[in-house]
């Protein structure tokens, strides 16, 4: 082959190179994010909304597909899915999470916080924020934390002190911190899905659950329960997850705008939360197929008083300085 003839091949290769890694760097970053819940929910409005900022703002550098309703997987699969890279964000419930960390079991302890308000502060302090890395060696980080609300207790017979739980069966979520404190006040605990709820409470296998005002409203627990008393003992939050690898691997000039865009639809999805909340509690009140119980002051302290031990039964899993700083925040 002659010089002239070689050269010519060299640049047609170089400049094909050239081309095929300016295409690969005009190729969109696909984020996929996988959530359980409809799309009316706080959740699901947090979901679109992020989506919508992101179509807004990164000229299509970035592009997010929503999944609802489970459609990819549910909350016991999606972080084994995140960690092979099949799904890029999620928000299941933290007490989803003790598998890989005992310290976010702190939000499943009984009347730890006061309100939401106090919630609020413990997130975006230093321990809240410490609590978003938790999970970091095993592959996992918290970008934010989605409120559901305060939860409230639901039974086939009027709760107003503690003794009025005993022998009686509650469904819980799968904590050993929930069981714990069903188990301070005499009742039964059973670890059971979401989804089963309804037909448990409908068929009388169980007594009664906990939920908040949106969940109890959304799934017509209310429309089976003749009683829910207001509590506010729990609070029911989501993580906003992502995979380490996925997050530390997006582009430095795309990461913050992506973060940015983010905390803004988390923003908007807990105002959603804290409406709703309302809403749904005074539509069930007006529906009168149950009696919501207001506890008077000194009610409410016997129920502290009966499940605060659980604090110090998981003190070491979780650590006194997380706890403490949770007190400090109300």
């Amino acid at each position: 082959m002659s010089k002239s003839k070689a050269l010519l091949v060299s640049l047609i290769v170089a400049v094909a190179l050239v081309a095929s890694a300016s295409f690969a760097m005009a190729k969109p970053i696909k984020i996929k994010f996988s959530h359980v819940v409809a799309e009316n929910t706080p959740k699901g409005q947090m979901a679109n909304k992020f989506k919508q900022l992101i179509d807004e703002r990164l000229d299509g550098k970035v592009i997010v597909q929503v999944f609802p309703n489970s459609q990819l997987f549910g909350d016991n699969k999606v972080l084994e899915a995140m960690l092979l890279g099949d799904v890029h964000l999620a928000a299941p419930s933290l007490s989803k999470f003790k598998k890989y960390t005992k310290s976010l079991q702190i939000y499943d302890l009984p009347f730890l916080f006061t309100d939401m308000n106090a919630v609020e502060r413990f997130q975006k302090g230093p321990e809240g924020q410490k609590l978003l890395t938790s999970i970091k060696s095993k592959g996992l980080i918290g970008l934010g934390y989605l409120h559901n609300g305060l939860k409230q207790l639901s039974a086939s017979s009027p709760l107003r002190v503690p003794a009025d739980a005993k022998n009686k069966k509650f469904r819980i979520m799968s904590s050993d911190v929930l069981a714990a404190q069903f188990e301070a006040v005499g009742a039964m605990p059973l670890k059971k899905p979401f989804s089963e709820v309804f037909t448990l409470l409908q068929t009388k296998a169980i007594d009664g659950q906990e939920n908040t005002w949106s969940n109890i409203f959304s799934k017509k627990f209310f429309e089976v329960q003749p009683f829910i008393t207001e509590t506010n003992h729990g609070v029911l939050d989501y993580l906003v997850i992502t995979s380490t690898e996925f997050w530390t691997g997006l582009p430095d000039d795309l990461r913050p705008r992506i973060k940015k865009a983010l905390d803004e639809a988390i923003a908007f999805g807990n105002k959603v939360a804290a409406q709703k909340a309302i809403d749904d509690r005074q539509k069930i009140i007006d529906s009168r197929r149950t009696k919501v119980l207001e506890l008077t002051a000194a009610e409410r302290q016997l129920w502290v008083n009966a499940m605060k031990p659980v604090w110090k039964q998981f003190e070491d899993q979780i650590g006194k300085n997380y706890i403490d700083a949770a007190i400090k925040s109300n």
